[in-house]
């Protein structure tokens, strides 16, 4: 495996301890539909959450959520939109959150988490 998709990897399951501490229900890790990965998909307070996550080591290239463009928005969107078709949860709404990790050189991590990031419009 490489680098990239360690780092990957390693910032995915930290924002999923993050969301957990924060009293979000995992629902989907790495889930595909129609296409799409679906990073994570968490249920709180009866909204689904679908939540991107972008890590970065450095800022060289931008801050790790504006990597979440236009395009990949409407991605997403599709992409949500399959796996409410096909698992149906109790909750009637449904938003999309950004989660940007970044590695800090003492081995901790420096998480943003922007909620009701985008629409799905």
């Amino acid at each position: 495996m490489g680098r990239t998709r360690e780092l990957g990897l390693a910032g995915e399951s930290q924002a999923a301890a993050f969301l957990t501490r924060r009293g979000y229900r995992l629902l989907a890790r790495n889930a595909r539909a129609d296409g799409v990965e679906l990073d994570l998909v968490a249920e709180r307070a009866g909204v689904v959450i679908f939540v991107e996550v972008k890590t970065r080591r450095s800022r060289w290239l931008g801050r790790p959520e504006l990597a979440v463009d236009a395009r990949k928005q409407a991605r997403l969107a599709r992409g949500a939109a399959a796996w409410l078709r096909v698992h149906r949860p109790r909750a009637r709404r449904a938003r999309f959150d950004v989660i940007a990790c970044e590695p800090e050189p003492e081995g901790s991590w420096r998480i943003t988490h922007i909620e009701s990031a985008f629409d799905a419009g």
